[in-house]
């Protein structure tokens, strides 16, 4: 995993994409941005991928545009992921433990592709 400022650095500076990567092979998984391969990679993150990936099917989520975050709580490295329609809250999920560095992390998730706010 690379130091805070580092995935900090991604978040912060990354700007649009050339690329698109499927990251899983289950069918209607979204596609993710250079910027969000970069974080994943940086914060060895690929769970929470896979925890927004995994509520796509459910029916109160908008397919068109979904934003997520990831919370952490330092004194107990807990954590909690909430996912919005724009700024109604949809899906709650408490993460009992992980080492995810930075305390906040926001994504969005635009027509089945997750991507970093710098990116939109």
């Amino acid at each position: 995993m690379k130091p805070k400022e580092e995935i900090l650095d991604v978040l912060n500076n990354s700007v649009c994409t050339e690329n698109y990567y499927k990251v899983s092979p289950i069918p209607g998984f979204p596609v993710i941005t250079d910027g969000v391969l970069v974080l994943t990679e940086a914060a060895d993150c690929y769970w929470l991928l896979d925890v927004i990936g995994s509520y796509q099917n459910n029916t109160k989520l908008d397919k068109n545009f979904q934003v997520w975050t990831l919370n952490v709580n330092t004194e107990n490295n807990s954590a909690v992921i909430r996912g919005y329609n724009d700024t109604t809250l949809i899906v709650t999920q408490q993460i009992p433990c992980t080492d995810f560095p930075p305390e906040e992390v926001k994504l969005y998730l635009i027509d089945g592709v997750i991507l970093l706010p710098s990116e939109y």
